[in-house]
């Protein structure tokens, strides 16, 4: 079923406002958007945030815009400059969660530590209360500073302007009135008298009594399902709207809410059916629910598609012998990707994400009171564990007997396989699978908001860093046992994309990615010179040996494809970051609260070699002599299919030309925007100027010509070097594509290879030349090509 929104862009492009780059800022930069060919701006969160947010998914207060953001006034600016050049406002919201790492900048946070359970805005927040005598933990206490006794050190009282205050170190919380008479008095005592309790980090793995937004403590989940809450949180989204200065909004972890789908119709009514888009991870082979009031994902499915259309199926098999020589396997055994996750799912589920399992125990055994604790708790780890999808979404229906039962046969997948890896819980299975079918059943509705944060931080947070057979597929929203695709599978993915979700977004690149677009081009030639990679990976682990060497592999990875994109002296700091977050995510050797300062030494001292040392360098240059052509094509492929295939195509900010960031904060910085401008203006140039083309021919056609995208058809293709290449008309205009570059350059190249086009006289908008399919001559200037029927 597609949903009609009252507006929806032809394209859009993303912004992320911060302090530095602020609304005011983003507003001056709507002519170059438009003259680029963008349709929407596409901004970050933009609601009061944590002080000194870099990002805005802290949320603290849903009435009023960050000041350090530009405000009020710096919305209505930017708002009234799209509107000068007819363009339309996107904006990014968090409903799931709020942030509390300064509890004193959340109003509502701020008085449930002083008031408790009977604070007005105590149901706002999941807690359980019950779980620790009416006491919110709190996890902030250092463990040398828990007395022998159990009380904290460091604790003082403090009288301040927001009153009398307990402070731990530089943490500071309310003082519940009648609990204290003045900063002179025990500060111990006084803290057992509130109504928080602060206690061991460590705690917060399993003995956490609030809902947090995955294992970050410093997010506290909002109970939006409440329809007063509801009404509160959103107060300032509907004045937008009701002042008309935003026209849609992309919804962050939709997943993490008790009822998406109520939550979706709630914001439908509040917007008037504006144009939504939903962060939803999509494993393979599953499909979004067509009840939902959106109009499609964020872009991650897209963007897993794009990717493997351009990868080389024959490089699997000497990859796969690669990444099993680097983890010491006999021969002809191969890492298995799905057991690994498995693994560490449970291990998030019996780590920390405990305390989550926990309260699913409490509240299943209040109906189930002779199941063993321990029993219960061990069925429902694995369940998590064995979920294929991030969540189902079990909903009561209009009447008991007609219940919503969206994702059942995940949830019966999943009770499969547990029962297949845990024989000898069968009977705990076999009573608590009614249970969790139940979709009255409060339980039921926790489990599916917990399913998705084990699968997240076991899969996209861990299982990602430990499995570097091709990186540039271990992408938020894609399964890298999935290698590629063919042609026809993305014809046929296409097809129904442009029936069921013709408005989902298309991207490459988010605040979110692993690696940007052009890092991951450099990694996809990779599997068309397999062997390249082996000896010249086997070269840099002699010359910088690594206690883990599937480590290096994905190291080795991210320095070619981030390399050459910043100066010498920027580029090595950046790299440093990424291996600190790489290793200490990937946890098998080193973590965050653990670090192996000897192990975190070697793989700092392999990324100096890479400045540092000549041996590594030769390699390194070596190896992009080998990549860049191929790459290059990649880049170009990639861009011009996240552009024209169905959907609407999302521009992350500078990705119109090279984009090498790597994770965040990496990819959240800040973007030369007047270099940008000059180089579309034609008053300056850039090795990738010709990206900068593509894009914006694209941009313009779509808005110009918004009913030439309206259908999806296969182009035909004829001749010796047929498979590399993917054409398809929108209707009305042809994307032409190079795939497999280096393949097609070692077989001599095109030869006679070319379109069957549609009737009519056509030309390449690109190049501005006419062309009657040959691709030897249409592919002469750029390995893609984007055709227009002249009238």
């Amino acid at each position: 079923m597609t949903r009609r929104p009252t507006s929806a862009p032809t394209s859009t492009y993303r912004l992320q406002i911060t302090a530095e780059d602020d609304l005011f800022a983003a507003a001056d930069r709507l002519g170059y958007l438009h003259d680029l060919g963008v349709d929407w701006v596409y901004l970050s969160p933009i609601l009061a945030a944590e002080p000194g947010s870099t990002h805005g998914y802290d949320v603290v207060a849903h009435d009023h815009l960050d000041p350090e953001r530009g405000g009020e006034a710096g919305l209505a600016a930017l708002s009234a400059r799209a509107r000068e050049l007819g363009m339309g406002v996107l904006v990014d919201i968090v409903p799931n969660h709020v942030g509390v790492a300064t509890p004193s900048e959340d109003p509502w946070w701020w008085e449930v530590l002083m008031l408790g359970r009977d604070a007005p805005h105590a149901h706002a927040f999941d807690v359980d209360w019950d779980a620790a005598g009416q006491r919110l933990q709190l996890p902030v206490v250092g463990t040398d500073d828990v007395r022998a006794d159990g009380s904290v050190a460091h604790l003082s009282l403090v009288e301040t302007d927001r009153g009398l205050e307990l402070h731990y170190w530089d943490h500071a919380f309310p003082v519940a009135p009648g609990t204290a008479s003045g900063p002179d008095d025990d500060p111990s005592a006084v803290h057992d008298r509130q109504h928080y309790e602060l206690v061991d980090w460590h705690r917060a793995d399993d003995a956490l009594n609030y809902r947090r937004f995955f294992a970050v403590n410093t997010l506290a989940a909002v109970r939006v399902e409440e329809p007063d809450v509801f009404a509160e949180t959103h107060v300032e989204i509907a004045r937008w709207f009701r002042e008309g200065l935003v026209d849609g909004l992309r919804v962050d972890h939709p997943d993490g809410l008790r009822d998406p789908r109520k939550y979706l119709d709630d914001l439908a009514a509040l917007t008037g059916g504006a144009y939504v888009l939903v962060e939803k991870i999509l494993e393979p082979g599953e499909e979004m629910p067509t009840t939902w009031a959106t109009e499609g994902t964020t872009g991650y499915d897209a963007l897993a598609l794009v990717e493997r259309v351009l990868v080389d199926p024959a490089g699997e098999g000497p990859l796969c012998a690669l990444d099993a020589q680097l983890r010491g396997l006999p021969d002809g055994e191969a890492a298995d990707f799905h057991a690994m996750v498995h693994d560490l799912k449970r291990e998030v589920a019996d780590g920390i994400l405990h305390s989550e399992v926990n309260r699913l125990v409490r509240e299943l055994r209040r109906f189930l009171p002779t199941l063993s604790p321990y029993r219960c708790a061990d069925a429902v780890s694995e369940l998590l564990t064995c979920f294929p999808v991030y969540r189902s979404y079990l909903a009561l229906g209009p009447s008991p007997e007609e219940p919503d039962l969206t994702g059942v046969e995940h949830l019966d997948a999943a009770f499969a396989a547990a029962r297949a890896h845990r024989p000898d819980l069968a009977e705990t299975f076999d009573v608590l699978e009614p249970w969790l079918h139940d979709p009255a059943l409060a339980a039921t509705r926790r489990f599916q908001q917990t399913s998705g944060m084990v699968m997240a931080k076991g899969v996209e947070d861990c299982a990602f860093y430990r499995y570097p057979r091709l990186t540039s597929l271990t992408e938020v929203g894609g399964d890298p046992s999935v290698f590629s695709l063919d042609v026809a599978g993305w014809h046929a993915a296409m097809a129904q994309r442009q029936e069921q979700w013709p408005l989902a977004m298309t991207t490459l690149s988010t605040h979110d990615t692993k690696r940007g677009e052009d890092v991951r081009a450099r990694i996809t030639a990779l599997a068309e010179v397999p062997m390249l990679w082996a000896s010249a990976l086997g070269r840099l682990l002699e010359a910088v040996p690594l206690p883990d060497p599937v480590f290096g592999g994905l190291l080795w990875q991210a320095v070619l494809g981030a390399w050459g994109s910043d100066p010498d002296d920027v580029l090595r700091e950046r790299l440093h970051a990424y291996a600190m977050k790489a290793m200490r995510e990937a946890g098998d050797r080193t973590t965050w609260t653990a670090p192996d300062e000897a192990y975190e030494a070697a793989v700092h001292a392999a990324v100096d070699a890479a400045f540092d040392s000549p041996a590594v360098r030769t390699v390194l240059d070596e190896l992009l002599a080998a990549v860049l052509a191929p790459a290059w094509s990649n880049t170009l492929a990639a861009k011009l299919l996240a552009l024209t295939m169905p959907g609407v195509p999302d521009v992350y900010q500078g990705s119109e030309l090279l984009e090498q960031s790597l994770v965040d904060p990496d990819n959240r910085r800040p973007v030369d925007f007047a270099h940008r401008a000059a180089v579309l203006a034609g008053e300056a140039g850039d090795d990738a100027a010709d990206k900068l083309h593509v894009v914006t021919t694209a941009l313009h056609l779509r808005r110009d010509r918004p009913e030439a995208f309206t259908s999806y058809t296969p182009v035909e293709v004829t001749g010796e070097a047929a498979e590399h290449v993917l054409a398809f008309d929108r209707g009305g205009v042809v994307t032409v594509v190079t795939r497999l570059p280096g393949g097609l350059a070692r077989r001599g190249g095109w030869g006679d290879t070319r379109l069957v086009l549609p009737e009519g006289a056509w030309h390449d908008a690109l190049t501005r030349h006419g062309t009657d399919g040959l691709l030897a001559d249409l592919l002469a200037t750029h390995p893609v090509a984007l055709l227009v029927k002249e009238s």
